[in-house]
C-alpha cells in the first residue's frame, strides 16, 4: 500500500481495531492503522515460545495482546539474564525500526498469551512509507531502552528483593489480573540469581503480606508495599515510557 495526498485510507478490506488491546497499535492514526491492519494475524502465543533468536533474522514483529516476553542476553558461554519484558505496551523487532533485520537477544514468552503480529517485510515497508508510524515505533523502541538501561542499573546496584519487587511490578503493569503465573526457577533464570535465594525472598514477600504462593503462581496482594521494597529501581521507565506515548503521567 503506498500514501498519496488525499488518499481515503480506511476501506472495507481494512479489519476495524474495536479489539486491539496492544496500546501500540491502539496509538497510531487511522492512516498507519490501515498500511498495517491488512498484514497483522492474529496469533496465540504459548509459555516458553521463541519469537526472536540472537544471531537469526528477525521474520515477524509481534504485538502482544496477553502476556509478557522476555528478552534475554545470551553469550558465548550460555550465561542468561534478562534485559527487558515487552507486554501489551509495545512490540518486539525494535532492530528493524533501527535498519538492521536481525536480533541481538533471545526473546521468548515467558507468560503464554496472545496478539498479533506482522512478517517483517511488511513491517519495514509500512514504516518506510509514514513517518508518523516511523515516528511513533521509534518513540516505543526509546521507551524500550531506558527500560533496559534501568534493569542493568537494578542487575547491578539493587538488592535481590528489590529487583525482585522491580520485576513482579513490570510483569503485574502487563497483565490484565493479580496472579503471575511462573516458577521460582524460571524467576531465578530472569533475575540470574539462585533458586534458593528467589524462594528466601518470596517466602520474605509472603510473610510481609505482599503476595500469595502457590506452585506455578504468584499473586500480588499489596502492591503498594511491593512498591515500597522496589523503591527508586521502579519507576523511572514507566514516566517515561507514558511522556514519550503522550500518555497521562
Amino acid at each position: 500500500m503506498t500514501i498519496e495526498a488525499g488518499a481515503t485510507f480506511m476501506n472495507d478490506a481494512t479489519p476495524a481495531r474495536d479489539d486491539v488491546r496492544n496500546r501500540l497499535l491502539a496509538k497510531m492514526s487511522v492512516q498507519d492503522w490501515a498500511l498495517l491492519a491488512p498484514h497483522l494475524e492474529d496469533i496465540t502465543l504459548k509459555e516458553r515460545q521463541v519469537v526472536e533468536v540472537p544471531n537469526k533474522p528477525i521474520t515477524h514483529v509481534y504485538f502482544v495482546e496477553t502476556g509478557v516476553v522476555s528478552v534475554v542476553a545470551v553469550n558465548a558461554e550460555d550465561h542468561r539474564i534478562e534485559v527487558g519484558v515487552i507486554g501489551k505496551e509495545g512490540m518486539t523487532g525494535t532492530p528493524l525500526v533501527f535498519g538492521d533485520d536481525r536480533a541481538q537477544h533471545s526473546a521468548y514468552m515467558q507468560i503464554g498469551g496472545s496478539g498479533k503480529r506482522i512478517a517483517a517485510p511488511a513491517f519495514v515497508a509500512a514504516i518506510g512509507q509514514s513517518p508518523s508510524l516511523r515516528a511513533l515505533v521509534l518513540k516505543s523502541a526509546q521507551a524500550f531502552m531506558i527500560q533496559t538501561a534501568h534493569t542493568a542499573l537494578a542487575n547491578g546496584r539493587a538488592k535481590l528483593e528489590e529487583r525482585l519487587a522491580r520485576w513482579l511490578l513490570m510483569a503485574h503493569d502487563r497483565l490484565d489480573s493479580d496472579a503471575v503465573p511462573l516458577t521460582h526457577e524460571f524467576l531465578a533464570v530472569m533475575l540470574g540469581v539462585r533458586r534458593a535465594g528467589v524462594t528466601v525472598a518470596l517466602h520474605s514477600f509472603e510473610r510481609r503480606g505482599l503476595i500469595a504462593a502457590r506452585r506455578g503462581q504468584l499473586t500480588l496482594i499489596n502492591r503498594t508495599g511491593i512498591e515500597e521494597v522496589a523503591g527508586s529501581f521502579y519507576g523511572i521507565p514507566e514516566t517515561e515510557r507514558k511522556r514519550l506515548m503522550g500518555e497521562t503521567l
